[in-house]
């Protein structure tokens, strides 16, 4: 089943309307929660439909707990027990026997028969979900009535057990909680169209890699992770594709593993940490004393723009060897934190702000030594208002870690989009004429030019868009025989209006000679003008 505009659209109203006082925010942990907790419900009773043939999970679970919890274990990575499925909480419901505490005390039961060896992908996961809130209600009567509404409602808006679709839907309503949530709530969510571009560029031409590893130092969501894995023809092959990222918003942590996952994602495939990029490298960095990282196939991010850091004592960061960012801007810190961790034959793709293109002092001497190390291969302009959580223009810039060429491809998109009510949004065409011009690497009249390193020296390491990508339209030739001919005749009606109105005001005023005198004083106004 297809999930239409139509369909998520109705499903969004559906669920706006159940959140009453609760703030966007807040409400979609819980929402994101319980369908999350369906998804893997639904997961775990179509495994033991396979395996039971008949049997009913219930009584295996009486015969022998321990063994039961390590057959589910071994397969899912948790244990879901009899009574606690999402489809028996609908029958407590249906039955009139459902409370609160039906879900609370599965969750808790839920994190105890988690796998030892998937504990990082699913400990704490459902932590965002207060049940004990006085938002959901002033007293447990009125929260379990909360909780009905919403499992009722989940319930409803079934679609498949397509992970596919599933996942589609939860990427649709990240999105549309990120647009009514904010301008903070941008920080978890890229929009489908960037990730698109940059998952197409990093993929290009290594398609078929039978494995491959990908990593985002400012996950959000996943979505970036998501789109890029898309583009893979093994996407889906278990154990072919890795899934590497950090997160430091525990809240927005949680969203990248549920995001995940419900695209059908395997727990063993996930590498994800709540920490702060910056702060503590990806644990496989220096051990003992001795620069061990991680490297990847491609590194993607979307992260906050010109974020203040602590930049103290960076110095000896391997990380940081083109230099230290400003502690009042971390974009160029960010940019060289995943340029560490790429692969020699890997590619990168990064959002930023425009400032990095051409600020001075130390975000210059970076910029300086990365064009010198043929590490910047593009730099595309993107329109402004494409972002939910800013309305600044900003770019996407390519790099890759062994260039031979030292050339940089600039490419001014920022006028291709369709203006909506409060944003901008890039059509099809705008994606795909970006990413063409990014493959076929060559100069096109005002929208791409291909400089070199020399070109670059001659603007001072500058890379301002402008500089070197011409979009001026000069305005059409004037016909100055028409510019006459329209000024003759507008003084030619002038003066006839000006006849006109005197004569009028002759009539008006008669012989009276003070109007007439006034009369005179008007027209010598009128005629000044």
């Amino acid at each position: 089943m297809v999930l239409t505009a139509e369909k998520k659209s109705l499903i969004w109203k559906t669920l706006n309307e159940t959140r009453g006082k609760i703030e966007p925010a807040e409400y979609k942990n819980y929402i994101f929660g319980l369908m999350f907790y369906k998804f893997l419900s639904n997961k775990a009773q179509a495994w033991l439909n396979n395996q039971l043939h008949g049997e009913s999970w219930e009584n295996i679970w009486q015969q022998n707990p321990e063994k039961a919890t390590r057959f589910m274990q071994n397969k899912l990575g948790y244990v879901i027990r009899p009574g606690d499925m999402f489809s028996d909480w609908q029958e407590k419901i249906n039955t009139d026997q459902f409370n609160i505490s039906n879900v609370s005390d599965a969750i808790v039961r839920f994190n105890q028969g988690v796998s030892p060896n998937a504990k990082p992908e699913f400990e704490g996961i459902f932590d965002d979900m207060d049940l004990t809130s006085n938002r959901l209600g002033s007293n447990t009567q009125t929260r379990t009535k909360t909780l009905m509404d919403w499992i009722g409602l989940i319930d409803k808006i079934e679609i498949d057990e397509n992970t596919d679709v599933l996942g589609d839907l939860y990427e649709y309503l990240i999105g549309m909680f990120a647009a009514n949530s904010g301008a903070k709530a941008g920080e978890f969510y890229t929009p489908h169209e960037v990730s698109d571009i940059m998952a197409r560029i990093l993929t290009a031409g290594r398609e078929d890699m039978p494995e491959y590893s990908l990593y985002d130092p400012a996950m959000g969501s996943g979505s970036l992770l998501l789109t890029t894995a898309s583009y893979m023809k093994n996407d889906g092959v278990r154990g072919a594709i890795k899934y590497y990222g950090q997160e430091v918003i525990t809240t927005t942590y949680n969203l990248g593993r549920i995001n995940l996952m419900m695209h059908g994602v395997e727990y063993n495939d996930i590498h994800i940490h709540n920490s702060d990029t910056l702060s503590s490298d990806w644990p496989d960095g220096v051990t003992d004393g001795v620069d061990n990282p991680r490297m990847f196939d491609a590194v993607m991010a979307n992260p906050p723009y010109s974020l203040k850091w602590d930049n103290t004592n960076r110095e000896d960061d391997p990380r940081f060897k083109s230099g230290v960012a400003p502690k009042s801007k971390a974009d160029f810190a960010f940019l060289q934190h995943g340029l560490y961790h790429l692969k020699q034959d890997g590619r990168m793709a990064i959002v930023l702000p425009h400032g990095v293109l051409f600020r001075g002092a130390a975000e210059g001497r970076i910029r300086k030594q990365l064009l010198e190390e043929n590490n910047i291969s593009a730099v595309i302009g993107i329109p402004p208002k494409i972002f939910t959580n800013t309305g600044i223009p900003t770019i996407i810039m390519v790099l890759e870690k062994n260039r031979m060429e030292d050339d940089v491809l600039f490419i001014d998109a920022s006028k291709g989009f369709e203006k909506q009510k409060n944003s901008n949004k890039l059509r099809n065409e705008d994606i795909n004429k970006i990413v063409d011009t990014y493959l076929n690497r060559k100069d096109v009249d005002k929208y791409a030019h291909v400089a070199n390193l020399d070109e670059i020296k001659e603007n001072e390491y500058n890379l301002n868009i402008p500089r070197y990508v011409d979009t001026f339209e000069p305005e059409p030739p004037v016909d100055v025989d028409k510019l006459v001919s329209d000024m003759q005749e507008t003084d030619t009606e002038i003066k006839q209006l000006n006849g006109e109105i005197s004569s009028l005001m002759d009539d008006l005023v008669g012989g009276d000679a003070v109007a007439q005198q006034q009369l005179d004083e008007i027209k010598g106004l009128f005629n000044e003008k």
